[in-house]
């Protein structure tokens, strides 16, 4: 089980709504929208992804790397180092 099923809907529902603002920003640039309004609403999409990736992040540590870690060493190990390589991609976007 992952650490997000208890949220699975609501992670859902906002990535939904990501996906009608990819739509409007779609919409915008064929409607020639000037290119600030463009990219403040780019940058309201960009915010609101980062903000799933760091509720799945918390999730996946709170109960993955936590179960792991109650396991064993060796796969807890992995899977610290798994979340690192996570944020370490997440700080790069």
């Amino acid at each position: 089980m992952n650490g997000y099923v208890k949220d699975k809907d609501a992670y859902l529902a906002r990535l939904r709504r990501i996906e009608g603002q990819v739509r409007g920003l779609q919409r915008m640039v064929d409607e020639d929208v000037y290119c600030i309004d463009v990219l403040t609403q780019v940058a309201a999409t960009s915010k609101a992804l980062q903000a799933v990736a760091l509720g799945l992040l918390t999730d996946h540590m709170g109960h993955c790397l936590v179960e792991a870690a109650s396991r064993s060493g060796e796969e807890a190990e992995a899977k610290v180092e798994e979340a690192a390589a996570a944020i370490a991609r997440l700080v790069r976007s």
